[in-house]
């Protein structure tokens, strides 16, 4: 075994193993582990770099201070082989290296630019030119993009998710809903200038949506999520926390139509009461997981719905009450039967109480639950200024 792994072109392996299984290890290797066999021997070098071990790259985790000129490169490595990159928090990339690495990487598939602060419409443009096959794109926290990529980028199947500040306005929706039929999931968190008018507009052209995000959009009203029932049945994932203007009366609409949601985002939906949770209880049998954070007109009538719904006993399997403070031990009596609920959440539920928990254990006996118990007044403060911590604050 002495020289099964010398250096040099004649080592054992590279006379025993053909270059096609040889080239097979490699394509199971991450990058860093490519750049180190690249570096054995010529012939090594020449498979570790063929383009067809470089079809995935994921940079976050190997070197996130990279500039412009490595993307470059690896691009040129890879060409049309490569089909999904992150770039995940790479600073120094621009607009110029993208540019180079879409006209290279024309067969792109899913491409994240997450925090790539320096990009701007430019990039999508070209991306938009060079890319055809592009379906899934990570724009999050790239603040200089604005509706000019929307419009570039209107073929994907998965428009862009767009992190906060980003400058989208109706009119870039106006062109998804005309020119996206085939749209599957839209993340519009944050988008504060985005209103009812554009998001109809959405609805009404995409029926296949099945993943919709729009928290933080502070404009939108009962009228989106009423275009959002009567044209996306197939709807999965609503994600509406902080969207303080919807009611009983939008999410009733909803829920009689889009019988295939799963996962529901209501936090700090603060008009909705127990009759949205009924809706949910009667039409929605798939819900997996709902968060009511501060929804703080829900009561243990409205979760005594919700755990004897069809949902309840098979799929419900995370529950978000933080910060209700009418919910009591009751509603946890009425949870007891849910027997995939796997994690609850109970911050600040001044009327939940310990033994109202231990009883839910005991129904439930491998259930996460999330709580803790504060005084109603706060001990007074001894001894100077410096911060005191209440003791009697517990983390289940």
């Amino acid at each position: 075994m002495g020289d099964m792994f010398s250096n040099g072109d004649e080592a054992v392996i590279n006379r025993k193993l053909p270059k096609e299984l040889l080239l097979r290890i490699f394509s199971f290797l991450d990058v860093v582990t490519l750049c180190r066999c690249a570096q054995v021997s010529r012939a090594w070098n020449i498979l570790a770099l063929d383009g067809s071990n470089w079809q995935q790259i994921d940079l976050f985790d190997f070197q996130r201070d990279i500039e412009g000129r490595v993307v470059e490169n690896i691009s040129k490595r890879s060409g049309g082989f490569l089909r999904k990159l992150s770039l995940r928090g790479c600073l120094g990339v621009g607009d110029s290296a993208l540019r180079t690495f879409a006209q290279n990487c024309r067969n792109i598939e899913v491409l994240s630019l997450n925090g790539c602060t320096k990009i701007t419409d430019a990039t999508c443009t070209s991306l938009s030119k060079f890319c055809p096959k592009l379906k899934h794109l990570d724009l999050a926290s790239c603040t200089s993009i604005t509706n000019l990529s929307l419009k570039a980028l209107r073929h994907l199947r998965y428009l862009p998710q767009c992190g906060a500040q980003l400058s989208l306005e109706d009119e870039a929706l106006k062109h998804v809903g005309t020119h996206c039929p085939e749209l599957v999931t839209l993340n519009l968190q944050t988008c504060s200038q985005v209103t009812d008018e554009g998001l109809i507009t959405v609805c009404r052209g995409c029926h296949r949506l099945q993943s919709f995000c729009v928290s933080g959009c502070t404009n939108i009203t009962d009228a989106m999520l009423n275009a959002l029932g009567q044209n996306c049945p197939h709807l999965r994932i609503l994600e509406v926390a902080r969207c303080s203007q919807l009611t009983d009366v939008g999410f009733t609409a909803l829920a009689r139509n889009c019988h295939e949601l799963e996962k529901m985002d209501l936090e700090e939906c603060v008009q909705i009461t127990d009759s949205t949770l009924i809706q949910l209880s009667v039409h929605c049998p798939r819900l997996q997981v709902l968060s009511l954070s501060h929804c703080e007109l829900i009561t243990d009538d409205g979760i005594r719905h919700l755990g004897s719904g069809p949902c309840a006993h098979d799929r419900l399997e995370v529950l978000e009450l933080d910060n209700c403070p009418l919910v009591t031990d009751a509603s946890l009596e009425h949870l007891k039967s849910c027997h995939s609920l796997d994690r609850i959440e109970l911050y600040d539920c001044q009327q939940i109480t310990r033994a109202g928990i231990k009883r839910l254990r005991t129904h439930l006996p491998n259930i996460k639950v999330h709580a803790y118990f504060a005084p109603v007044t706060p001990p007074p403060s001894v001894g100077g200024s410096r911060q005191r911590f209440c003791r009697c604050c517990i983390l289940l």
